[in-house]
């Protein structure tokens, strides 16, 4: 029987991200998708003008319908939430949904580059932090991971130099597991690799037993939904049953041609990454 992932999340006619991104990265990787909007948009919130069509008052009654139709998931994925209110339909659904056999990925999206993303409030963090707790892993940025750890994005940027930025890195994410988490992905990290000299990125894995970074020589440009693309593999791989290891892995290779796709092509920041056409490396 095919597998089947409950994605709560925006779905937005331009920008490659959420949605768009996550449906077709979870259908090549032969789960199916299950998408709960949460808001549908014409274009993502970073062009300048779009609509925005709040679906809020409207989640409740996906959840209604797929009670109704006895509906099973073999995992949840949230990704981006707009609203306190949004936040508190998740938990409702978590409650119906949310089983033994389920598990949780949660992509804390609250901010990047050290700033709090224009719409969240501090009640919206304390929110996240409750939502990320309850979740089998989470997929925090930087500036995420500081953000549910009570922590100062500056200082560390600051004070930290590339030797130990991954060690400090490392801890932050552990002190989250030791709260009950059972997996830290800290997701874009730039470091100086000591052996090769090269500037990298990568995505650090934290368990209560080990860590391990995936990374890939730094190619520039920075994207909208790439963040998006990770989870969605990573989230895709965990229904098929690969280990997270190797879901970090692929993602890496996965996003790492796509970002040279776009920056040889100069595609515009917020239209994302040209992903389409390497979808195959999923299969």
């Amino acid at each position: 029987m095919t597998k089947k992932i409950a994605v709560i999340n925006d779905l937005s006619g331009f920008g490659r991200c959420s949605l768009t991104a996550a449906i077709p990265v979870i259908a090549a990787m032969g789960v199916q998708p299950c998408p709960l909007p949460t808001a549908v948009l014409s274009a993502q919130t970073g062009y300048p003008s779009y609509y925005c069509d709040d679906y809020t008052d409207r989640m409740h009654y996906f959840q209604r319908e797929w009670e109704k139709m006895g509906a099973e998931f073999d995992g949840i994925y949230t990704g981006f939430v707009a609203s306190e209110q949004q936040i508190e339909n998740i938990f409702d659904f978590l409650d119906t949904f949310h089983k033994k056999k389920t598990f949780l990925l949660v992509d804390p999206v609250l901010g990047d580059d050290g700033k709090v993303f224009d719409m969240f409030s501090e009640n919206i963090c304390d929110l996240m932090k409750e939502l990320a707790a309850r979740a089998d892993i989470i997929t925090p940025n930087l500036t995420e991971l500081c953000l549910l750890t009570d922590t100062n994005y500056r200082m560390i940027q600051e004070m930290t130099d590339e030797k130990h930025l991954l060690k400090i890195i490392e801890q932050l994410a552990r002190n989250l597991v030791k709260r009950g988490l059972k997996t830290v992905v800290v997701t874009g990290v730039h470091f100086l690799d000591s052996d090769d000299g090269i500037l990298k990125m990568g995505n650090l894995a934290v368990t209560e037993k080990q860590s391990s970074i995936s990374a890939f020589p730094y190619v520039g440009g920075s994207y909208s939904g790439t963040g998006d693309l990770f989870a969605s593999v990573l989230a895709g791989g965990m229904a098929r049953g690969d280990k997270v290891s190797e879901c970090i892995e692929l993602a890496g290779r996965f996003i790492e041609k796509a970002i040279v796709d776009s920056v040889e092509e100069d595609v515009p920041r917020n239209d994302g990454v040209n992903y389409e056409k390497y979808l195959g490396i999923l299969m």
